[in-house]
């Protein structure tokens, strides 16, 4: 029968299933980091157990890593001690780590280092004890966020215990405005199918307004599928997919390499293939996004207004939309164009690849960002900083009066002292906008990089068209 791109990656990787039963799905990559991780590696030396598979286990540091001077002390007494407990782990169980100490020149965040070094490949089955492990799924792969208990059961037997997901195609077709990004595409989905349409399946993104997409932007986009409340998010590997794998450290070489790709071009979905949902977007309808409020569903064109709870029938969520609006301080039917801002984050997992720092530099190019807001600029990876600063990205950023930053998860998550304080409003291009995400007390403004940049300038929410 005609099977999805799932399903042959399913089928490919289970090891056993008994009927009624989760099937014992094989990992072809677990990546590791600092904080979901202690738990599992103590767990393993309780039980005397080895890594089943050191070879395909990878560890980096990126939540709790200092994004200032890394000759500074960390002052986060937790985020020191699980950085240390890292490098031991690493150490006494023959993992490769990405960190402070070792291959420092390839640290940076997992789901950015993850395809930089080629160890993501199209047809994996890939997991990290992170929910943006989504990510990954732009390659063509199966990947998924994994809980703690769950990575201790892939560090001793490279094995996990999964029910196969639906899968849901979501259908991008038409071509991107100008201005107009792959961060936007995602809000777009989220805002207008809210943060469960995807509970129980697997997003598989299909149409020509994908397929434009390059790997970074495709990234962005399954990045947030977890958002939309799927399991994870794929898109089928292509030629765009195989000239951006080429040649990375960990890609197959010479004949291997000819082998992989025939196998890879038999992995998007057969004609005729069934799907369980579809939900469909025209590209050409979208505009910069900007979320209002408390969860990435909460989202609306950057022209738009912010809804009234009194216009919706569901007890439940107008509930919901009042509480967040209360947090925001916010009012109904209010334009956020114009809302002064405090703080401007570009980074995450989700945007602080070249790609996205190349756009953000082109748009500060020349300007200066507005005297009473912070902007940090915080490269998703070492390699990714050493490349800006090879394009002189970081004197653009630098004489727009931004930080520059180390890499790692910084703002993202409130490590380290980047961070909102109560009160404040930011423009981040991270995933998450839930209350006191980037800082107790702090507001934030899911938005693409070019919004973001363009916000930084304006000093308040901008539409990034009216400065192209």
């Amino acid at each position: 029968m005609p099977q999805t791109l799932l399903e042959k990656i399913w089928n490919a990787h289970v090891v056993a299933q008994q009927p009624d039963s989760p099937a014992v799905l094989y990992i072809d990559l677990h990546l590791v980091h600092e904080v979901t991780s202690p738990q599992a590696f103590d767990g393993l030396r309780r039980r005397g157990v080895k890594l089943r598979r050191p070879d395909r286990t990878f560890a980096t540091m990126d939540h709790g890593i200092p994004t200032h001077s890394r000759d500074l002390p960390i002052v986060d007494a937790l985020a020191a001690k699980q950085i240390a407990q890292l490098e031991t782990n690493a150490a006494d169980f023959g993992i490769t780590l990405y960190g402070l100490h070792q291959n420092t020149e390839k640290q940076g965040i997992v789901h950015v280092i993850g395809p930089e070094l080629g160890l993501t490949q199209p047809g994996m089955t890939i997991v990290c004890g992170d929910s943006h492990t989504s990510t990954h799924g732009a390659f063509g792969a199966l990947a998924f966020g994994i809980g703690t208990s769950e990575v201790e059961m892939v560090l001793a037997t490279q094995c996990l215990l999964q029910r196969k997901p639906k899968t849901t195609q979501v259908r991008l077709d038409g071509s991107l405005r100008k201005g107009v990004g792959a961060k936007d595409i995602i809000l777009g989905i989220i805002a207008r199918y809210g943060i469960g349409a995807g509970t129980g399946s697997v997003f598989e993104y299909t149409g020509e307004a994908i397929r434009r997409l390059n790997m970074e932007e495709r990234m962005t986009v399954c990045n947030m599928s977890i958002e939309g409340g799927a399991r994870a998010g794929m898109i089928a590997p292509d030629d765009t997919t195989f000239q951006y794998v080429a040649g990375r450290e960990f890609a197959p070489k010479g004949a291997a390499w000819d082998q992989a790709v025939a196998a890879w071009r038999r992995l998007p979905a057969d004609e005729g293939a069934h799907y369980d949902g579809t939900l469909t977007l025209n590209a050409d309808e979208l505009t910069p996004m900007i979320t209002y409020g408390t969860n990435p569903g909460m989202g609306m064109s950057v022209t738009g207004r912010v809804p009234d709870p009194a216009q919706i029938a569901d007890v439940s969520q107008r509930n919901a939309l009042s509480k967040a609006l209360n947090y925001m301080a916010l009012r109904p039917n209010q334009p956020l164009l114009g809302q002064p801002i405090d703080v401007v984050f570009i980074g995450s997992c989700t945007n602080s690849r070249i790609s996205d720092l190349r756009e953000a530099a082109a748009l500060l190019k020349g300007r200066k960002v507005n005297p009473r807001v912070r902007v940090l600029v915080v490269p998703g990876s070492a390699q990714v900083k050493k490349q800006a600063e090879a394009e002189g990205l970081h004197i653009v950023f630098k004489e727009a009066g931004c930080e520059w930053r180390e890499a790692g998860c910084s703002m993202c998550i409130a490590m380290n002292g980047d961070q909102l304080e109560p009160g404040q409003y930011a423009i981040s291009t991270s995933n998450r906008n839930f209350e006191g995400r980037q800082g107790k007390g702090g507001r934030t403004f899911l938005a693409s990089p070019l919004t973001a940049a363009a916000s930084a300038v304006a000093g308040a929410v901008a539409d990034v068209r009216t400065m192209l």
